[in-house]
Protein backbone atom coordinates (compact mmCIF):
# COMPACT_ATOMS: atom_id res chain seq x y z
CA UNK A 1 0.00 0.00 0.00
CA UNK A 2 1.80 3.18 -1.28
CA UNK A 3 1.67 6.89 0.34
CA UNK A 4 -0.76 8.04 -2.20
CA UNK A 5 -3.34 5.43 -0.70
CA UNK A 6 -5.53 8.30 1.35
CA UNK A 7 -5.54 10.38 -1.54
CA UNK A 8 -6.86 8.40 -4.02
CA UNK A 9 -9.75 6.96 -1.20
CA UNK A 10 -10.61 10.05 -0.97
CA UNK A 11 -10.56 11.57 -3.88
CA UNK A 12 -9.49 9.08 -6.11
CA UNK A 13 -10.76 6.06 -7.83
CA UNK A 14 -12.00 4.58 -4.60
CA UNK A 15 -14.67 7.54 -3.50
CA UNK A 16 -18.03 7.46 -4.64
CA UNK A 17 -20.13 10.57 -5.04
CA UNK A 18 -22.08 9.53 -1.86
CA UNK A 19 -19.74 8.68 0.59
CA UNK A 20 -18.57 12.52 -0.29
CA UNK A 21 -21.75 14.12 0.42
CA UNK A 22 -22.33 12.22 3.46
CA UNK A 23 -19.12 13.51 4.73
CA UNK A 24 -20.10 17.23 3.88
CA UNK A 25 -23.80 16.07 5.36
CA UNK A 26 -22.01 15.01 9.05
CA UNK A 27 -23.05 17.66 12.06
CA UNK A 28 -19.27 17.26 12.70
CA UNK A 29 -16.07 19.17 11.18
CA UNK A 30 -13.98 17.00 9.32
CA UNK A 31 -10.13 16.90 8.16
CA UNK A 32 -8.17 14.44 6.74
CA UNK A 33 -4.24 14.24 6.52
CA UNK A 34 -1.28 12.33 5.14
CA UNK A 35 1.51 10.85 6.75
CA UNK A 36 2.96 14.29 5.78
CA UNK A 37 0.21 16.39 7.45
CA UNK A 38 -0.79 17.48 4.40
CA UNK A 39 -4.55 18.43 3.84
CA UNK A 40 -5.87 14.80 2.03
CA UNK A 41 -9.78 15.80 2.16
CA UNK A 42 -11.56 18.54 3.92
CA UNK A 43 -15.28 18.45 4.51
CA UNK A 44 -17.61 21.61 3.18
CA UNK A 45 -19.02 22.65 6.73
CA UNK A 46 -15.32 22.66 8.49
CA UNK A 47 -14.47 24.95 4.71
CA UNK A 48 -17.25 27.22 5.17
CA UNK A 49 -16.40 27.83 8.59
CA UNK A 50 -12.81 28.36 7.81
CA UNK A 51 -13.69 30.50 4.62
CA UNK A 52 -11.58 28.41 2.68
CA UNK A 53 -11.83 26.37 -0.35
CA UNK A 54 -12.42 22.52 0.31
CA UNK A 55 -10.72 21.64 -3.14
CA UNK A 56 -7.98 24.46 -3.28
CA UNK A 57 -6.47 23.44 -0.24
CA UNK A 58 -6.27 19.63 -0.51
CA UNK A 59 -2.14 19.49 -0.52
CA UNK A 60 -1.49 21.82 2.01
CA UNK A 61 -0.18 21.66 5.00
CA UNK A 62 -2.96 21.43 8.21
CA UNK A 63 -0.91 24.05 9.92
CA UNK A 64 -1.19 26.90 7.43
CA UNK A 65 -5.29 26.62 7.67
CA UNK A 66 -6.34 25.40 10.83
CA UNK A 67 -5.09 27.06 13.64
CA UNK A 68 -3.81 25.18 16.86
CA UNK A 69 -4.05 22.10 15.12
CA UNK A 70 -2.52 18.95 17.04
CA UNK A 71 -2.54 16.57 13.80
CA UNK A 72 1.18 16.60 13.23
CA UNK A 73 1.64 15.68 17.16
CA UNK A 74 -1.09 12.62 16.80
CA UNK A 75 1.13 11.56 13.70
CA UNK A 76 4.54 11.44 15.27
CA UNK A 77 3.17 9.83 18.43
CA UNK A 78 0.65 7.43 16.93
CA UNK A 79 -1.88 7.55 19.96
CA UNK A 80 -5.22 9.41 19.31
CA UNK A 81 -6.34 12.51 21.52
CA UNK A 82 -10.16 12.93 22.42
CA UNK A 83 -12.64 15.84 23.52
CA UNK A 84 -9.46 18.16 23.05
CA UNK A 85 -10.23 21.07 23.87
CA UNK A 86 -9.09 23.62 20.73
CA UNK A 87 -9.34 27.62 20.08
CA UNK A 88 -10.26 27.65 16.01
CA UNK A 89 -11.41 31.55 15.03
CA UNK A 90 -11.73 32.55 18.62
CA UNK A 91 -13.97 29.80 19.15
CA UNK A 92 -13.63 27.37 22.20
CA UNK A 93 -14.45 23.69 20.52
CA UNK A 94 -13.92 19.97 21.64
CA UNK A 95 -12.00 17.90 18.55
CA UNK A 96 -11.46 14.22 17.99
CA UNK A 97 -7.88 13.36 17.05
CA UNK A 98 -7.26 9.48 15.65
CA UNK A 99 -4.28 8.11 13.64
CA UNK A 100 -4.82 6.58 10.84
CA UNK A 101 -2.98 2.79 10.43
CA UNK A 102 -2.20 0.39 7.79
CA UNK A 103 0.19 -2.30 7.60
CA UNK A 104 1.60 -1.80 10.99
CA UNK A 105 2.78 2.12 10.83
CA UNK A 106 0.96 5.59 10.63
CA UNK A 107 -0.17 6.65 7.31
CA UNK A 108 -2.12 9.67 8.35
CA UNK A 109 -4.87 10.83 10.89
CA UNK A 110 -8.33 12.26 11.01
CA UNK A 111 -9.61 15.39 13.16
CA UNK A 112 -12.95 15.80 13.97
CA UNK A 113 -14.81 18.82 15.42
CA UNK A 114 -17.75 17.41 17.57
CA UNK A 115 -18.78 20.58 19.46
CA UNK A 116 -18.66 23.95 17.82
CA UNK A 117 -18.33 25.64 20.74
CA UNK A 118 -18.32 24.81 24.83
CA UNK A 119 -22.14 25.98 25.16
CA UNK A 120 -22.89 23.15 22.96
CA UNK A 121 -21.17 20.75 25.12
CA UNK A 122 -22.35 21.84 28.20
CA UNK A 123 -25.80 21.75 26.52
CA UNK A 124 -25.13 17.41 25.99
CA UNK A 125 -23.43 17.12 29.25
CA UNK A 126 -26.81 18.53 31.16
CA UNK A 127 -28.80 16.16 29.00
CA UNK A 128 -26.87 13.38 30.34
CA UNK A 129 -26.77 14.22 33.64
CA UNK A 130 -30.42 14.60 33.61
CA UNK A 131 -30.86 11.00 32.18
CA UNK A 132 -28.29 9.55 34.62
CA UNK A 133 -30.68 11.25 37.38
CA UNK A 134 -33.46 9.33 35.71
CA UNK A 135 -31.94 5.87 35.32
CA UNK A 136 -30.58 6.55 39.15
CA UNK A 137 -34.38 7.29 40.54
CA UNK A 138 -36.02 4.43 38.94
CA UNK A 139 -33.29 2.24 39.77
CA UNK A 140 -33.74 3.21 43.17
CA UNK A 141 -37.27 2.57 43.32
CA UNK A 142 -36.85 -0.60 41.80
CA UNK A 143 -34.37 -1.57 44.66
CA UNK A 144 -36.48 -0.18 47.48
CA UNK A 145 -39.15 -2.66 46.48
CA UNK A 146 -37.29 -5.32 45.83
CA UNK A 147 -34.39 -4.43 48.24
CA UNK A 148 -31.54 -6.67 46.80
CA UNK A 149 -29.17 -4.88 44.54
CA UNK A 150 -26.72 -7.46 43.41
CA UNK A 151 -26.69 -10.18 41.59
CA UNK A 152 -24.49 -13.21 40.73
CA UNK A 153 -23.22 -11.47 38.03
CA UNK A 154 -21.73 -8.68 40.29
CA UNK A 155 -19.04 -11.05 41.62
CA UNK A 156 -16.38 -10.63 39.89
CA UNK A 157 -13.56 -13.38 39.90
CA UNK A 158 -12.73 -16.17 37.27
CA UNK A 159 -10.85 -18.52 39.83
CA UNK A 160 -11.70 -22.17 40.32
CA UNK A 161 -12.73 -21.32 43.73
CA UNK A 162 -15.18 -18.83 42.68
CA UNK A 163 -16.83 -20.94 39.79
CA UNK A 164 -17.31 -23.46 42.34
CA UNK A 165 -18.59 -21.31 44.66
CA UNK A 166 -21.27 -19.58 42.02
CA UNK A 167 -22.45 -23.02 40.84
CA UNK A 168 -23.38 -24.02 44.43
CA UNK A 169 -25.54 -20.48 45.06
CA UNK A 170 -27.34 -21.38 41.49
CA UNK A 171 -28.41 -24.90 42.90
CA UNK A 172 -29.46 -23.94 46.15
CA UNK A 173 -30.61 -20.17 45.14
CA UNK A 174 -34.38 -21.95 43.77
CA UNK A 175 -35.16 -23.42 47.81
CA UNK A 176 -36.31 -22.40 50.52
CA UNK A 177 -33.70 -23.84 52.36
CA UNK A 178 -32.06 -21.58 55.06
CA UNK A 179 -28.42 -20.40 53.65
CA UNK A 180 -25.27 -19.66 56.74
CA UNK A 181 -23.04 -17.64 54.64
CA UNK A 182 -19.63 -17.78 56.20
CA UNK A 183 -16.43 -16.04 55.33
CA UNK A 184 -13.73 -12.94 56.48
CA UNK A 185 -14.60 -9.53 56.82
CA UNK A 186 -14.73 -7.94 53.49
CA UNK A 187 -15.09 -11.26 51.11
CA UNK A 188 -18.98 -9.79 50.07
CA UNK A 189 -21.49 -12.14 51.99
CA UNK A 190 -23.93 -9.49 51.37
CA UNK A 191 -23.33 -9.36 47.72
CA UNK A 192 -23.88 -13.08 47.82
CA UNK A 193 -27.10 -12.83 49.68
CA UNK A 194 -28.57 -10.62 47.50
CA UNK A 195 -27.74 -12.93 44.84
CA UNK A 196 -29.43 -15.72 46.05
CA UNK A 197 -32.73 -13.43 46.39
CA UNK A 198 -32.57 -12.83 43.24
CA UNK A 199 -32.13 -15.86 41.89
CA UNK A 200 -34.61 -17.27 43.62
CA UNK A 201 -38.52 -18.05 43.40
CA UNK A 202 -38.84 -15.15 45.95
CA UNK A 203 -37.13 -12.85 43.78
CA UNK A 204 -40.03 -10.33 43.30
CA UNK A 205 -40.51 -10.25 47.23
CA UNK A 206 -39.14 -8.06 49.79
CA UNK A 207 -35.40 -8.33 50.21
CA UNK A 208 -35.15 -7.32 54.15
CA UNK A 209 -31.43 -6.96 55.79
CA UNK A 210 -30.42 -6.10 59.68
CA UNK A 211 -27.17 -6.50 61.26
CA UNK A 212 -27.28 -8.15 64.32
CA UNK A 213 -24.12 -6.61 65.27
CA UNK A 214 -25.13 -3.15 64.87
CA UNK A 215 -28.39 -3.21 66.88
CA UNK A 216 -28.68 -2.20 70.61
CA UNK A 217 -29.68 -5.84 72.71
CA UNK A 218 -32.95 -4.30 73.78
CA UNK A 219 -34.31 -2.74 70.84
CA UNK A 220 -33.09 -6.21 68.67
CA UNK A 221 -36.24 -8.03 69.47
CA UNK A 222 -38.65 -5.05 68.43
CA UNK A 223 -36.45 -4.44 65.06
CA UNK A 224 -37.11 -8.21 64.34
CA UNK A 225 -40.58 -8.76 65.27
CA UNK A 226 -42.10 -5.91 65.65
CA UNK A 227 -44.42 -3.65 68.10
CA UNK A 228 -47.81 -2.80 69.37
CA UNK A 229 -48.82 0.77 69.74
CA UNK A 230 -48.29 1.65 73.75
CA UNK A 231 -45.46 -1.81 74.35
CA UNK A 232 -43.25 0.74 76.04
CA UNK A 233 -42.02 4.23 76.75
CA UNK A 234 -41.44 5.77 73.19
CA UNK A 235 -43.02 3.64 71.28
CA UNK A 236 -44.37 4.74 68.15
CA UNK A 237 -48.18 5.64 67.76
CA UNK A 238 -50.24 2.97 65.48
CA UNK A 239 -46.81 0.55 66.11
CA UNK A 240 -44.30 -0.30 63.52
CA UNK A 241 -43.88 -4.12 62.16
CA UNK A 242 -40.82 -5.68 62.39
CA UNK A 243 -38.13 -7.27 60.10
CA UNK A 244 -39.98 -10.38 59.91
CA UNK A 245 -43.47 -8.60 58.93
CA UNK A 246 -41.34 -6.82 56.02
CA UNK A 247 -39.93 -9.77 54.71
CA UNK A 248 -43.27 -11.91 54.26
CA UNK A 249 -43.63 -13.36 51.09
CA UNK A 250 -39.36 -12.69 50.05
CA UNK A 251 -36.27 -12.91 52.25
CA UNK A 252 -34.47 -11.80 55.33
CA UNK A 253 -30.65 -11.20 55.83
CA UNK A 254 -29.35 -11.70 58.79
CA UNK A 255 -25.91 -10.37 58.76
CA UNK A 256 -23.21 -10.83 61.74
CA UNK A 257 -25.97 -13.92 63.20
CA UNK A 258 -22.90 -14.84 65.54
CA UNK A 259 -23.53 -11.80 67.51
CA UNK A 260 -26.63 -11.87 68.24
CA UNK A 261 -27.71 -12.17 72.16
CA UNK A 262 -28.51 -16.03 73.43
CA UNK A 263 -32.04 -14.65 74.61
CA UNK A 264 -32.98 -13.35 71.15
CA UNK A 265 -31.80 -16.45 69.85
CA UNK A 266 -33.99 -18.70 71.54
CA UNK A 267 -36.98 -16.56 70.11
CA UNK A 268 -35.34 -16.52 66.38
CA UNK A 269 -35.53 -20.40 66.90
CA UNK A 270 -39.14 -20.18 67.82
CA UNK A 271 -40.05 -18.28 64.68
CA UNK A 272 -37.95 -20.29 62.51
CA UNK A 273 -39.67 -23.13 63.43
CA UNK A 274 -43.18 -21.89 64.27
CA UNK A 275 -43.69 -19.75 61.35
CA UNK A 276 -45.24 -17.36 63.41
CA UNK A 277 -44.22 -13.69 64.95
CA UNK A 278 -45.01 -12.46 68.20
CA UNK A 279 -44.53 -8.60 68.47
CA UNK A 280 -43.57 -7.18 71.18
CA UNK A 281 -46.83 -6.06 73.22
CA UNK A 282 -48.65 -8.22 71.04
CA UNK A 283 -51.66 -10.67 71.82
CA UNK A 284 -51.88 -12.34 69.04
CA UNK A 285 -49.11 -14.36 66.53
CA UNK A 286 -48.74 -13.43 62.85
CA UNK A 287 -47.86 -16.34 60.58
CA UNK A 288 -45.21 -15.35 57.85
CA UNK A 289 -43.25 -16.70 55.46
CA UNK A 290 -40.04 -16.23 55.05
CA UNK A 291 -36.67 -17.58 53.74
CA UNK A 292 -33.82 -16.89 56.33
CA UNK A 293 -30.46 -16.24 54.89
CA UNK A 294 -27.57 -15.43 57.80
CA UNK A 295 -23.93 -14.52 57.29
CA UNK A 296 -21.49 -14.44 59.96
CA UNK A 297 -17.60 -14.43 60.16
CA UNK A 298 -17.32 -15.70 63.43
CA UNK A 299 -16.59 -19.93 64.18
CA UNK A 300 -19.79 -20.44 65.18
CA UNK A 301 -18.39 -24.26 66.20
CA UNK A 302 -16.32 -22.79 68.89
CA UNK A 303 -19.43 -20.38 69.76
CA UNK A 304 -21.59 -23.30 70.59
CA UNK A 305 -18.77 -25.47 72.29
CA UNK A 306 -18.56 -21.89 74.62
CA UNK A 307 -22.57 -22.05 75.30
CA UNK A 308 -22.17 -18.50 73.39
CA UNK A 309 -24.48 -19.88 70.04
CA UNK A 310 -27.25 -22.49 70.77
CA UNK A 311 -26.29 -25.47 69.11
CA UNK A 312 -30.10 -26.34 67.57
CA UNK A 313 -30.59 -22.49 65.71
CA UNK A 314 -26.74 -23.62 64.60
CA UNK A 315 -28.48 -26.44 62.75
CA UNK A 316 -31.31 -24.39 62.00
CA UNK A 317 -29.91 -21.83 59.95
CA UNK A 318 -27.06 -23.81 58.70
CA UNK A 319 -29.18 -25.91 56.34
CA UNK A 320 -27.27 -24.89 53.65
CA UNK A 321 -23.55 -23.89 53.80
CA UNK A 322 -21.42 -21.42 51.64
CA UNK A 323 -18.21 -20.59 52.33
CA UNK A 324 -16.55 -17.68 50.76
CA UNK A 325 -12.51 -18.04 49.92
CA UNK A 326 -10.81 -14.55 51.42
CA UNK A 327 -8.82 -13.04 48.71
CA UNK A 328 -5.63 -14.07 49.63
CA UNK A 329 -6.85 -17.96 48.42
CA UNK A 330 -7.99 -16.31 44.71
CA UNK A 331 -4.94 -14.30 44.05
CA UNK A 332 -5.53 -15.05 40.20
CA UNK A 333 -8.78 -13.27 40.70
CA UNK A 334 -6.86 -10.19 41.97
CA UNK A 335 -6.07 -8.05 38.47
CA UNK A 336 -9.29 -8.49 36.88
CA UNK A 337 -10.78 -7.45 40.39
CA UNK A 338 -8.47 -4.43 40.64
CA UNK A 339 -9.22 -3.40 37.16
CA UNK A 340 -13.10 -3.61 38.03
CA UNK A 341 -12.87 -1.62 40.76
CA UNK A 342 -10.81 0.90 39.46
CA UNK A 343 -13.48 1.11 36.23
CA UNK A 344 -16.26 1.42 39.02
CA UNK A 345 -14.18 4.69 40.38
CA UNK A 346 -13.93 6.29 37.39
CA UNK A 347 -17.43 6.05 36.35
CA UNK A 348 -18.73 7.45 39.43
CA UNK A 349 -15.98 10.19 39.55
CA UNK A 350 -16.61 10.93 35.72
CA UNK A 351 -12.82 10.46 35.07
CA UNK A 352 -10.97 8.20 32.28
CA UNK A 353 -10.58 4.90 34.42
CA UNK A 354 -6.53 4.66 35.24
CA UNK A 355 -3.71 1.76 33.98
CA UNK A 356 -2.21 -0.21 36.41
CA UNK A 357 1.49 -0.86 35.71
CA UNK A 358 3.16 -4.15 36.34
CA UNK A 359 4.93 -2.89 39.24
CA UNK A 360 1.73 -2.10 40.46
CA UNK A 361 -0.24 -4.97 39.83
CA UNK A 362 2.53 -7.53 41.00
CA UNK A 363 2.37 -5.65 44.47
CA UNK A 364 -1.14 -6.03 44.67
CA UNK A 365 -1.12 -9.39 43.99
CA UNK A 366 1.76 -10.32 46.63
CA UNK A 367 -0.22 -8.80 49.46
CA UNK A 368 -2.23 -10.90 52.02
CA UNK A 369 -5.01 -9.09 52.28
CA UNK A 370 -6.51 -9.34 55.96
CA UNK A 371 -9.44 -7.02 54.64
CA UNK A 372 -9.91 -8.96 51.32
CA UNK A 373 -11.83 -7.23 48.70
CA UNK A 374 -13.26 -4.21 51.07
CA UNK A 375 -9.31 -3.34 51.78
CA UNK A 376 -8.22 -3.99 48.10
CA UNK A 377 -11.29 -1.18 47.08
CA UNK A 378 -9.59 1.06 49.73
CA UNK A 379 -6.47 0.86 48.35
CA UNK A 380 -7.34 1.80 44.97
CA UNK A 381 -9.56 4.30 45.78
CA UNK A 382 -6.40 6.35 47.74
CA UNK A 383 -4.49 5.37 44.61
CA UNK A 384 -6.83 6.22 42.35
CA UNK A 385 -7.32 10.23 43.83
CA UNK A 386 -3.29 10.00 44.81
CA UNK A 387 -2.12 9.17 40.73
CA UNK A 388 -2.83 10.06 37.93
CA UNK A 389 -3.71 8.23 34.36
CA UNK A 390 -1.36 5.53 35.07
CA UNK A 391 -1.13 4.10 38.32
CA UNK A 392 2.03 3.10 39.80
CA UNK A 393 3.73 1.46 43.18
CA UNK A 394 4.43 4.77 44.19
CA UNK A 395 0.97 5.76 44.12
CA UNK A 396 -0.05 2.74 46.62
CA UNK A 397 0.09 2.40 50.27
CA UNK A 398 3.20 2.70 52.08
CA UNK A 399 1.97 -0.22 53.69
CA UNK A 400 1.80 -1.97 50.45
CA UNK A 401 5.47 -1.10 48.94
CA UNK A 402 7.17 -4.62 48.26
CA UNK A 403 10.33 -5.50 46.69
CA UNK A 404 10.99 -5.64 43.10
CA UNK A 405 11.36 -9.50 43.18
CA UNK A 406 7.95 -11.50 42.63
CA UNK A 407 9.21 -14.44 44.27
CA UNK A 408 5.51 -15.90 46.18
CA UNK A 409 6.22 -15.77 49.98
CA UNK A 410 7.41 -18.73 51.61
CA UNK A 411 4.10 -19.97 52.68
CA UNK A 412 2.53 -20.13 49.35
CA UNK A 413 0.57 -23.19 48.06
CA UNK A 414 1.49 -24.98 44.93
CA UNK A 415 -1.01 -23.42 42.40
CA UNK A 416 -0.02 -20.00 43.75
CA UNK A 417 3.94 -20.59 43.41
CA UNK A 418 3.18 -22.12 39.56
CA UNK A 419 1.08 -19.07 39.07
CA UNK A 420 4.00 -16.92 39.81
CA UNK A 421 6.66 -18.87 38.19
CA UNK A 422 4.03 -18.70 34.65
CA UNK A 423 3.67 -15.02 35.37
CA UNK A 424 7.72 -14.29 35.57
CA UNK A 425 8.12 -16.43 32.16
CA UNK A 426 5.55 -14.74 30.52
CA UNK A 427 6.93 -11.14 31.23
CA UNK A 428 10.61 -12.16 30.47
CA UNK A 429 9.65 -13.79 27.27
CA UNK A 430 7.94 -10.04 26.24
CA UNK A 431 10.87 -8.47 27.30
CA UNK A 432 12.86 -10.69 25.33
CA UNK A 433 11.05 -9.98 22.88
CA UNK A 434 10.28 -6.41 22.97
CA UNK A 435 6.88 -6.93 23.70
CA UNK A 436 5.93 -9.13 20.69
CA UNK A 437 3.47 -11.54 21.39
CA UNK A 438 3.92 -13.67 18.55
CA UNK A 439 7.88 -13.84 18.97
CA UNK A 440 6.59 -14.19 23.10
CA UNK A 441 4.87 -17.38 21.98
CA UNK A 442 7.19 -18.96 20.13
CA UNK A 443 10.12 -18.44 22.44
CA UNK A 444 7.83 -20.26 25.47
CA UNK A 445 6.59 -23.07 22.61
CA UNK A 446 3.15 -22.50 23.23
CA UNK A 447 0.22 -21.52 20.78
CA UNK A 448 -0.38 -17.65 20.45
CA UNK A 449 -4.33 -18.58 21.51
CA UNK A 450 -2.67 -20.38 24.67
CA UNK A 451 -0.48 -17.31 24.90
CA UNK A 452 -2.94 -14.84 24.85
CA UNK A 453 -5.34 -16.68 27.42
CA UNK A 454 -2.43 -16.60 29.99
CA UNK A 455 -1.54 -12.83 29.28
CA UNK A 456 -5.46 -11.76 29.85
CA UNK A 457 -5.16 -14.82 33.49
CA UNK A 458 -2.45 -13.10 34.82
CA UNK A 459 -3.94 -9.35 33.95
CA UNK A 460 -0.25 -8.54 31.70
CA UNK A 461 -0.15 -6.09 29.12
CA UNK A 462 3.15 -6.14 26.99
CA UNK A 463 2.66 -2.13 26.94
CA UNK A 464 2.70 -1.68 30.75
Amino acid sequence: MGNDYLPQALTGQFASPLLLKGLDAMGEWLVVVDAQARIVYLNAPYADFLEVDAVAVIGRPVVDIIENTRLPEVLASGKAELAQLQMIRGHHMIAHRHPIRADGRVIGAIGTVIYHDTWEWRQMNAQVKALEAEVDYYRQALDSRAGARWQLADVIGESEAIATLNAKVRKVAPGDASVLIRGESGTGKELYAHALHRLSERAKGPFIKLNCAAIPEHLLEAELFGYEEGAFTGAKKGGKPGKFQLAHGGTLFLDEIGDMPLAMQVKLLRVLQDREVEAVGATRLLPVDVRVIAATHRPLESLVERGEFREDLFYRINVVPLTIPPLRERREDIPVLARHLLARLAERRGRRCPALSEAALACLCRHAWPGNVRELENVLEAAFYLGGARLDVDDLPEALHCASSSSPSLGSSLRETLACAEREAIRRALSESGGNRTRAARRLGIAKSSFYEKLARHGLDPGS
